[in-house]
């Protein structure tokens, strides 16, 4: 079995056709999926996935990306993760690709995300692009290890990845892995514990080879696992039961 660790499917290109996505999950033996909340004035439909299916989990937060939305305080942040669907805070973190400029309200931001996980309990789901460095500067100053969480959709150096698992974090590989330029990302896959890995789609988005180019869906999740097992030299069996224990070792409260 496998599990998508990180999925929009509250999104309008899966919300309209939740029903068969359901279904070919379960037909390409996707047990779970986590939907990831991207703004809070989004957040109700996230949670009432996760209310609606009990093989759907929800997360809180809001993304790097988006400017113009509610602005969330730990406090905040804190009250909504109290919920027993919701297993982690985020999607949070840093992007310098999207946006230019000062960007010091998108660092505070990732700041109240880390503290509002800490003083859950609940894990963090951590964006970063083109910006490793702070991100991994700011985990430090503020002590995420102390709510662990995961590096979602890695496209970054070993290095990078070393430093996440050292403070506690697992790596989670999207669809990119299967692309063909990503030989330095399959290199990372290869090289890092299995333990700490974990796979998502990101859906709608990233579908992977042979489905590159269509809307991506949770059911594709197996997708990664085969490009992973197969840079591993093991099964996608293999990796499905290690990725599914660490899903549900890391997200503890889906457990429940």
């Amino acid at each position: 079995m496998f599990v998508d660790s990180h999925c929009h499917i509250n999104f309008p290109d899966l919300a309209g056709r939740l029903p068969a996505i359901l279904e070919r999950m379960a037909a390409n033996e996707v047990s779970h999926a986590l939907c990831i909340s991207v703004e809070l004035e989004k957040f109700p439909e996230v949670r009432a996935l996760a209310e609606a299916h009990p093989n759907v989990f929800a997360s809180v937060g809001v993304h790097p990306d988006h400017e113009d939305c509610t602005e969330p305080s730990v406090d905040e942040l804190v009250a909504l993760a109290d919920h027993p669907r919701v297993v982690a805070i985020g999607e949070t973190g840093l992007d310098y690709f999207r946006l230019t400029g000062d960007l010091e309200w998108q660092r505070e931001r990732f700041r109240t995300h880390i503290r509002a996980a800490r003083a859950s309990g609940k894990p963090l789901v951590i964006h970063t692009r083109a910006a490793a460095d702070d991100t991994l500067a700011i985990m430090r100053e503020e002590d995420a290890g102390r709510a662990g969480g995961v590096m979602h959709c890695f496209t970054e150096s070993l290095a990078v990845a070393e430093a996440a698992i050292e403070m506690g974090f697992y790596i989670s590989f999207s669809g990119i892995v299967t692309f063909k330029n990503a030989a330095t990302l399959r290199e990372v896959a290869a090289s890092i514990p299995l333990e700490r890995i974990l796979i998502e789609t990101d859906s709608p988005y990233l579908a992977p080879v042979p489905h590159r180019g269509q809307t991506n869906e949770p059911g594709f999740v197996k997708h990664v696992a085969e490009e992973i097992a197969r840079v591993r030299g093991t099964t996608p069996e293999i990796i499905g039961a290690a990725t599914t224990e660490n899903f549900f070792r890391l997200f503890a409260a889906a457990r429940a």
